[in-house]
């Protein structure tokens, strides 16, 4: 007689007692306990008698045995109990009622022989008749109406009645529960075509604990005539087959769900869901923490707790209610507890109750503890997610829905899902990290927040795409110029990731270089026109081939929207290289398209760009954006324009707010591009801001500069900036009456700085100079550019301006 104790560490196989004994009375409470029923479960007397008989189950009464309790007769099944470590032990019990004087039903409790014994008898007859009765299957026969005619000890078994107990009934009259009205069903098919008929089926016997895998085998029994006379039943365990079937659907099952997407949290939940899908009851994923945020992962180390990050679990129970640690919450495993063991060890393992530590790790947590104990969570896997040769994390694997313990097949299952799902986990992770660095290095590379600007209002958005594909080279910038002016640049270069990302940087800042010199919207598009031609004649062959997002020859290319406002004239010239028309929205709400000369995209290289002015009234909002906004596969790009124009329409409130309503309107569901969105209202700088004089080229206008320069400031209240405006004012005007020609202007701009500004009709661009001891003249730029914060030239229309600025002091 063999015990089957079912335990987190898995079966554990022993003699049961030949002295097990127990006496439960009436009232179901053990009075009489046996050295063998203690050696069995471990329980001592005093622990057990006075106690209800049922505290010592792991699982119910099969419905028979409970019946025969109800009615008093005997019974003969298994039974799962519950060992005094918190295991289970299934063995075979049978029962017997007694009778006391007052006509009470107390019981004795016994093991039950596995066979029964019999006489053999020499002839042949008797030989098959004991063959059918001890063959280790079972088998039944049934008459013509399918009732029960006889049954071999291995059906009475598994039944859990004896043949006296069935003869004469169904199987639905003897067990009156689904899947039994299915076999009664398939055996009057049989009876009524005479056919033999083959069923599979996965479930609980009556008289057992666990389940089994069954074949069954319904044949019909014909005479000589070919009457059918009734029907066999011969029923196979094919568990074995079973598992190893389920097992290769649950690989292939892991094969085409787990990794269908590059995020780290998503994989762990298909692992998850793939794992509860036939295998176990509870699953969790813990990833180390620099692994949940897709950074490199550290070394385990043996000498100090492990933090990790639940990313992932899923149960049979809606809700995972065995769970105590949230998904996404951080937990640790102490130093020798079985989960860390298992990371050191680098390979899976089934611990069990009695495993050193393992009670420990169970009860190092209450709530651990209550929930072991509540959902009678029998057996555990812990397998490690590695891949490449690092470690990344743990999965558990529990059961308690399920009666089976993990085997060690179950183990190597664990071990191949888990081994499948890491290499995914890994590269999400690689994945994860790449991209966060292509978009800190593209962040890095944007401006942080719109600078402080008098004469324009600016808000913006920057979205990666979301499609899960690498970051873009879109770019944005606000710069700055001379006379209280602003640059606006939008652009967008070709391909993605961080060589697309590379780009965009090297082209920013050859913006802001060219928009330092104050080019016109069109030379400086020529100008990076060439600078990307060159920047694709570069890319030789030696670099294109040590990349996969380096481009192939041609390939380095751009579109751009460069845009400059005068808040003095409320003029904007711009200038497009291949890049989506600007929207304008007037005061009142109306929204136009500007028709800019359409230029060809940035890097095909000698051809021409123009420039268009516009006059713009106080308070309009000028729109710029990349493709990825209006444009999309399935999506024409009217259909896209037309969504921003009503999205703008009647937009007078904040521009952050209108950034956002834009988005919402206008943005694809998931957008496969990267998205720029830059939003401008201007203003127009006050004309009692602005100075401005007419000179002649007369030595004697240096004076009269000098005096309104000086009056002008004082009546703006900027005394202390007197001293230095005059100075800048006096050399700048001497050198345009000197060196320049007609007409000469001086201009005096108050804004967040004050800024001086002379024009001439001369293109001469003026430079410092090292003046000699005995020179007489060539230090007024020097003077100029010691006394002022900013200063330097830039061409016009009509020649050129030198302008200096000078930080405001409140006089």
């Amino acid at each position: 007689m063999n015990s089957r104790g079912g335990t987190p560490g898995g079966t554990v196989e022993g003699r049961v007692p030949e002295d097990l004994a127990v006496v439960v009375d009436a009232t179901g409470t053990i009075t009489v306990w046996s050295a063998g029923a203690r050696q069995l479960l471990g329980y001592e007397a005093d622990e057990v008698v006075g106690h209800p008989a049922t505290g010592l189950l792991a699982a119910e009464l099969p419905e028979t045995a409970r019946r025969h309790v109800t009615e008093g007769r005997r019974w003969a099944t298994e039974v799962a109990l519950r060992h005094r470590s918190g295991g289970r032990v299934v063995v075979r019990l049978k029962a017997i009622p007694l009778a006391d004087g007052e006509g009470a039903r107390p019981w004795l409790v016994t093991a039950a022989p596995e066979h029964m014994a019999g006489p053999v008898e020499p002839d042949a007859e008797a030989l098959w008749d004991l063959t059918l009765a001890q063959l280790p299957v079972p088998v039944a026969v049934y008459d013509t109406e399918a009732r029960l005619v006889a049954a071999n000890e291995v059906m009475t078994r598994m039944m859990g009645r004896s043949v006296a107990e069935m003869r004469g009934l169904t199987l639905w009259e003897i067990e009156p529960n689904p899947p039994f009205d299915e076999y009664d069903r398939l055996q009057r098919q049989v009876l009524r075509t005479g056919e033999p008929l083959f069923h599979e089926n996965f479930g609980q016997a009556p008289g057992e604990v666990q389940g089994h895998a069954w074949s069954m085998f319904l044949s019909p029994l014909k005479d000589g005539s070919g009457a059918v006379r009734g029907l066999s039943a011969a029923v196979f365990d094919t568990t074995e087959q079973y598992w190893a079937r389920r097992h290769l659907s649950i690989l292939n099952d892991a094969s085409l769900r787990i990794g269908s997407t590059l995020d780290v949290a998503r994989t762990a939940e298909e692992l998850a869901e793939v794992a509860v899908t036939g295998f176990a009851d509870f699953v969790t994923v813990d990833l180390l923490e620099s692994v949940a945020f897709g950074e490199e992962p550290e070394p385990v180390p043996p000498d100090r707790p492990v933090t990790v990050r639940r990313t992932a679990q899923r149960s049979v129970l809606d809700g995972c209610p065995e769970s105590v640690v949230p998904t996404g919450e951080r937990t640790f495993y102490p130093v020798g507890t079985p989960p860390m063991r298992a990371l050191i060890a680098g390979r899976g393992n089934r611990p069990g109750p009695l495993d050193p530590g393992m009670r420990e790790w169970i009860e190092s947590s209450p709530a651990r503890a209550e929930t072991v104990a509540k959902y009678m969570i029998h057996s555990v896997l812990m397998v490690p997610v590695r891949a490449r040769g690092v470690t990344l994390g743990l999965v558990h694997f529990l059961r308690h829905r399920t009666t089976e313990p993990f085997s060690e097949d179950d183990l190597l299952l664990a071990e191949e899902i888990v081994a499948r799902a890491a290499v995914s986990v890994d590269n999400a992770r690689r994945y994860t990290h790449e991209r966060r660095t292509a978009l800190a290095l593209q962040r890095s590379l944007l401006p942080e927040r719109p600078p402080d600007l008098a004469a324009m209002e600016v808000a913006y958005r920057y979205l990666p795409a979301g499609s899960g594909a690498d970051v873009g080279g879109d770019w944005f910038d606000v710069i700055p110029l001379s006379g209280a002016r602003v640059a606006l640049v939008v652009g967008d270069v070709v391909g993605h990731g961080i060589h697309a990302s590379a780009t965009m940087g090297r082209l920013r800042t050859a913006v802001r270089t060219l928009a330092d010199v104050d080019l016109a919207p069109d030379e400086l598009l020529t100008q990076l026109d060439d600078l990307v031609v060159r920047l694709d004649r570069e890319e030789g062959p030696d670099t294109r081939d040590g990349g996969a997002d380096a481009p192939t020859p041609g390939e380095v290319g751009a579109t751009c929207l460069y845009a400059v406002y005068d808040p003095v004239s409320r003029r904007c010239t711009m200038a497009r290289a291949g890049h989506p028309p600007p929207a304008v929205v007037t005061p009142d709400g109306e929204v136009r398209f500007l028709k800019l000369p359409t230029g060809p995209p940035l890097g095909l290289g000698g051809l021409p760009f123009e420039s268009m002015e516009v006059e713009l009234e106080e308070g309009s909002l000028l729109a710029l954006y990349t493709d990825g906004l209006v444009e999309t596969a399935d999506r024409d790009i009217e259909v896209g324009l037309n969504l921003l124009r009503g999205a703008l329409a009647d937009r007078a409130g904040p521009l952050e707010e209108t950034c956002d309503e834009v988005l919402r309107t206008v943005l694809p569901a998931r957008p496969a591009d990267d998205i720029v969105l830059m939003l401008a209202r201007t203003s127009a700088l006050d004309a009692a801001k602005v100075r401005t004089w007419h000179l002649r080229r007369d030595p004697a206008a240096v004076a009269r500069a000098r005096k309104w320069a000086s009056e002008q400031v004082t009546a703006w209240g900027l005394d202390e900036a007197s001293f230095a405006t005059e100075l800048i004012v006096s050399e700048l005007v001497t050198n345009a009456v000197r060196y320049g020609d007609d007409p000469v202007v001086l201009r005096l701009i108050r804004d967040h700085a004050l800024i001086c500004e002379v024009s001439d009709g001369s293109s001469t661009a003026p430079h410092l100079r090292r003046a000699r001891v005995f020179d007489e003249g060539g230090r007024g730029l020097l003077l100029v550019a010691q006394m002022a914060e900013r200063w330097g030239s830039r061409q016009t229309a009509t020649g050129k301006t030198i302008w200096a600025e000078l930080g405001l002091l409140e006089g």
